[in-house]
This record gives C-alpha cells, sequence and structure tokens, in this order.
C-alpha cells in the first residue's frame, strides 16, 4: 500500500501530533514493561532532531470518559520520558488552549482516552486534536484496528496526514510477509482455541503453502483427522471447520503437517510428568502438551525452506519446560532460516524472549490485536486513513 511516511514531510517550524502507543502495563505505580514506551522514541526523537514542535498523545487504561482519575493519567510515562530525554514534560490538561512549548520543544497530552467523545471517534474532537498542529502522525499500529477520535477523527481534520517510523516498520513487515510474499510460505499458527483465530487459519490458508498449527488447536484438527487425543483441550463443535481447512489445503496441493509422535502428561502443571509417545498410543487420560521431537525436527525441515515465515503462537506449553521443546525446536528454525520472518502475539514474543532470539527474527510486531485483524483479512481504519491521505 501507498502512505506518506514521516520522513517525506518538511518538519522544521512545524507543530507535530504523534499518535503513540505508550499503554504500558503499571503495578503498584510502577511502569513494568516498557517496551512500547522504547518503541515510540524513534519517531519522536526524528521530529524533535529535523525542528519540530512535538505532541505525544497516548492512550492508558480503560478509564472513564469525561474524568481523570489519578491512576488514568499519562504523568507516570511523562516522568519516564523526562528520566529518557533528560529534561521534564509537561502534561497538558486542557485541548482548548493554544499550547505554550518550553524550550525542549516536547510536551504530552493527557491521556485521550478521558477526553469525551474519543472512543465512538467524534470528529468535534477529532478537530480540537488537529486544532493544536501542523501535521498529524499516526504511530500506533497497535490501535490500528480501531477508529477512534485520536487515531481516524484527528486525521480526517489534519492538514497533512502520514506515518511514524514505527508505524511504517509495521505496514512494510506485513506488506512483505502477508500482502506480497516471497514463496514457499510456512505459517506457524497456535494457541488454545481454534475459535480464537478461525478467521486467520481460513486466511492464511488460502495464501500459505504450509500452515502448521499448535496448542489446543492442533488437538482440534487431530481429532478431524481421525485422531485419539484423549482429555486434551478441543473444541470438537469445530472439527468441520479444521476438516474444510485441510481439504482446502490439499486441494491447493498444500499442507496441513499432523504429528505422529506428541508429549502428554495427566495433568497441566508445572509439575507435571512428560513422557513423548507415538500419536497411535495416546490414551483416555493423556493430556497432549507438546509435540513430539521426530515431529518438531520434520517441522524444522519443512521450515528452512521457507522464503516468507509467519508465525503467531507456540506449539506447546512452553511456560513449563519439560512442554517447551517443540515450541524451542521451531523458534530456533526460524531464527536460522534465511526466509523473511514476521512473528507476533504475547505468547509468541514471550516464547521468543525466552529462547533469546529476539533479533534473530526479521520483524517482531508488538501490535496484538491489530496484528490479529490484519492475519484475518480484515480492513484496518488506521491504514484506510493512510493510504487515503497518501497522496
Amino acid at each position: 500500500m501507498h502512505f506518506k511516511k514521516i520522513t517525506d514531510i518538511e518538519l522544521k517550524n512545524k507543530i507535530i501530533f504523534i499518535r503513540t502507543d505508550m499503554n504500558v502495563p503499571i503495578k503498584n505505580g510502577k511502569i513494568t514493561d516498557d517496551t512500547r514506551i522504547i518503541a515510540s522514541l524513534k519517531t519522536i526523537k526524528y521530529a524533535l532532531t529535523s525542528g519540530a514542535k512535538v505532541i505525544i498523545a497516548t492512550h492508558l487504561g480503560r478509564p472513564t470518559e469525561g474524568t481523570v482519575a489519578s491512576e488514568d493519567s499519562v504523568e507516570i510515562i511523562a516522568s519516564t520520558l523526562a528520566e529518557i530525554f533528560g529534561f521534564t514534560i509537561p502534561v497538558i490538561k486542557s485541548l482548548d488552549n493554544k499550547i505554550i512549548f518550553p524550550e525542549s520543544n516536547l510536551v504530552m497530552l493527557e491521556n485521550v482516552r478521558c477526553n469525551i467523545g474519543e472512543k465512538a471517534n467524534s470528529m468535534a474532537l477529532g478537530k480540537k486534536y488537529a486544532n493544536l498542529c501542523d501535521i498529524f502522525v499516526h504511530d500506533a499500529f497497535a490501535t490500528a484496528h480501531r477508529a477512534e477520535a485520536s487515531t481516524d477523527a484527528v486525521g480526517r481534520n489534519a492538514k497533512i496526514v502520514c506515518a511514524g517510523l514505527l508505524m511504517s516498520s509495521e505496514i512494510e513487515a506485513l506488506t512483505k510477509a502477508i500482502l506480497a510474499p516471497e514463496k514457499p510460505i510456512v505459517a506457524i499458527v497456535a494457541g488454545s482455541k481454534v475459535s480464537t483465530k478461525l478467521p486467520i487459519l481460513e486466511n492464511l490458508a488460502n495464501r500459505v503453502d504450509y500452515l502448521i498449527v499448535g496448542g489446543g488447536i492442533l488437538n482440534t484438527f487431530l481429532l478431524a483427522n481421525g485422531s485419539t487425543i484423549g482429555k486434551s483441550l478441543v473444541e470438537k463443535e469445530l472439527v468441520s471447520d479444521a476438516q474444510k481447512i485441510m481439504e482446502n489445503m490439499k486441494k491447493r496441493n498444500a499442507a496441513v503437517p499432523l504429528p505422529d509422535d506428541v508429549i502428554v502428561a495427566n495433568e497441566f502443571s508445572p509439575d507435571a510428568l512428560a513422557q513423548e509417545k507415538p500419536l497411535t498410543q495416546v490414551n483416555d487420560s493423556d493430556m497432549i502438551l507438546d509435540i513430539g521431537h521426530n515431529f518438531a525436527d520434520k517441522l524444522a525441515t519443512i521450515i528452512a525452506t521457507a522464503k516468507t515465515i509467519i508465525w503467531n503462537g507456540p506449539v506447546g506449553v512452553f511456560e513449563f519446560d519439560q512442554f517447551a521443546t517443540g515450541t524451542k525446536t521451531i523458534a530456533n528454525a526460524i531464527a536460522n532460516s534465511r526466509a523473511f520472518s514476521l512473528a507476533g502475539g504475547g505468547d509468541t514474543i514471550a516464547a521468543i524472549n525466552k529462547f533469546n532470539l529476539f533479533d534473530k527474527i526479521s520483524y517482531v510486531s508488538t501490535a496484538g490485536g491489530a496484528l490479529l485483524e490484519f492475519l484475518e483479512g480484515k480492513e484496518l481504519p488506521a491504514l484506510t486513513l493512510l493510504a487515503e491521505y497518501s497522496k
């Protein structure tokens, strides 16, 4: 897709409204994971060094519109940014007055979710945001699946609209992996339930050469293939959907690889005793919690043939070391591949970090819901906005 980037625009002496996603987890008054803050810095620093005055905007949590409780305030984020930049960053409480910028040329708006009309994508509120700036920069891909006043209406009222550096990177990675991928394509989609990822599975089944499924999703596919799965987590009502996906893949000369060996236990717990056995020997008291070593090695061989890899979800209960082998084998295969690899989703990132492979994946998306909807083939409001204002 075509869109304007912040690097395409003259920023000197302009006021820039950058919509970031700094919706970070906070516990006992402290930020427990600053990944999203760090990811947003590149665009902010670029705008400042280009001579712009910068307004940072973000949402935080799920506050009630019209009030700003202490726990909803972005003051804690502004303080974290102040430590990074080395100067105080004022938090602007009102949208009705002209902003007086400090010498640093950097301010932050109070939590946008506290503004009445934010979630309803109020054009009146969007106009207030737009009146504060010369250029609207959308740099919050994690919110790309939502049309809200600070992500959509502001752009509809702004003079100039463009993508920030983080947004640009996300779009380029998704384009390379999904919209214009190099074949062969291998997708790994795993999770506890087929129902949560059925649209993704159906969409990718029409695009990829191999669709590797794992976790509880694999159990439903195994049952659909006539295998015994014991007391494993399964969605029996979606067996027919799994069968259709496998049939459609087969018609395209593509495949959903299924294991002949699995790792089972009699209970789901950190102390559960893992036992590897052929799939044909799974009994009624077994729970399948990981794929077997032979099958994991077969998948690694398949992954080695790929030129594009899409990864969403660990294939086993990787949180417990005795059921992490399958995910580790796949993660290492992706890391060692020469293919372009796109990975995303909270559990996927946790697995990547567990095995210290973050820098060996071509692109790791932190977008969450927006990434999942893109994988489903849905149109994202943010991308629609950027495409409309790309001229």
